[in-house]
């Protein structure tokens, strides 16, 4: 390397600490593929995950802003040498990646590009995942490629080092949700068996209030007195429970964190990219953050379920003392004038009260094939 032993040792570890530092996977996949593209001095880098079903469950970039990004549009299919990557146990260094016979070109909106270097990241004889490198910044030699053998052997340490951190924040996160998947469970069977009991303490104390009501009104005015005890029991169990089932990330990390995770979750689950954006946002009160949560939890649900949309895009800025969330979609959209039978109804009744019990105020704008947003505004504490 240009910079010598010295400074490009201290490049690679701190290229390797900083992948250790991540738990989320889509946070080691950014600081994967940004470490990949300073350590070895190019334009771009990017780096795929296979879905198993001819597309890629994640692909990372870097070198690419935002806006080029949206304009090349969808996650690209696995084929020519993105796919020999994943699907082979070979590094790949071209002078021109066009040049290949496996090229099959790309998006109007792609960069160009030319030298080429991608391997695969591999977990002992499973390949999980390929890295891909392109644009040296260098002089090339005439029709020879800027990476040099230097720069493969180099990539390969960083992969493989790639391959530990990715495994790891993997278990990280499957550990989190069994955790959270068998509290969840636990508090299921106990809402069940308190409030069925008192269900049926209430049932029966109403049956023989109905029985007494003629024969002896005295006695079925104290049982009705029970049913009324009884039902406030069992309100204020169901009001523990919920508090309870309080999501525990939310608790933990604040509604910033969890949202971008659950984002990351969505935008690797989906064929959608979903994407996430936070500004100035100060912590709200509990029950504030509890419906942010909740309605950007119901709008991302309508936006990937049922709009058709290819982008999804989540944000949550600070307005004033308080917070305003706006999940946007390039969905179907609809009529909300007509939610019954666009099938949403429920689900912006649900979304309007939740707003309006946290003293915010929901708006919706969609029309027919104009995409849909939806916006939630709180005050504050």
């Amino acid at each position: 390397m240009s910079q010598g032993p010295r400074s490009g040792l201290a490049a690679v570890s701190s290229a390797l600490l900083a992948m250790s530092r991540h738990l989320e996977v889509r946070d080691v996949l950014k600081t994967i593929v940004a470490s990949a593209r300073e350590l070895l001095d190019a334009q771009y880098a990017a780096l795929g995950v296979s879905d198993d079903h001819g597309g890629f469950a994640q692909f990372v970039v870097d070198g690419v802003t935002d806006a080029q990004w949206k304009a090349i549009g969808p996650l690209p299919r696995q084929h020519g040498i993105l796919a020999a990557m994943l699907h082979e146990a070979k590094v790949e260094r071209l002078a021109d990646v066009r040049k290949d016979p496996r090229f099959e070109g790309w998006p109007s909106a792609h960069p160009e590009m030319a030298d080429f270097l991608g391997l695969p990241i591999r977990d002992g004889d499973e390949i999980i995942g390929a890295l891909f490198l392109a644009n040296k910044n260098c002089e090339k030699p005439e029709g020879g490629c800027g990476f040099t053998a230097e720069d493969e052997e180099l990539l390969s340490i960083l992969a493989q080092h790639a391959a530990i951190a990715l495994t790891n924040a993997r278990l990280y996160e499957r550990s989190r949700e069994l955790t959270i998947a068998e509290e969840r469970s636990r508090l299921a069977h106990e809402l069940h068996d308190a409030v069925s009991q008192k269900l049926f303490s209430l049932r029966l104390t109403a049956q023989a209030a109905a029985a007494l009501v003629d024969r002896d009104p005295s006695r079925a005015k104290g049982e009705l007195q029970q049913v009324a005890a009884l039902a406030a029991e069992a309100t204020d169990e169901l009001r523990a429970a919920v508090v309870e089932l309080r999501p525990a990330a939310l608790d933990e990390d604040g509604l910033v964190a969890t949202l971008r995770t659950q984002v990351q979750v969505l935008d690797r689950a989906h064929g959608a990219r979903v994407t996430f954006a936070a500004s100035g946002f100060r912590a709200l009160p509990a029950a504030q953050e509890e419906a942010l949560l909740r309605v950007a939890q119901e709008a991302l649900h309508n936006a990937l379920r049922h709009s058709g949309a290819e982008h999804v895009d989540v944000t949550v800025n600070r307005r004033g003392g308080g917070a305003v969330l706006r999940v946007t979609d390039d969905g179907s959209g609809f009529d909300p004038h007509l939610t019954r039978s666009a099938g949403r109804h429920l689900g912006l009744v649900s979304m309007r009260d939740r707003a309006s019990g946290a003293g915010g105020t929901l708006t919706v704008e969609s029309a027919p094939g104009k995409g849909t947003t939806i916006e939630m505004e709180v005050p504050g504490g």
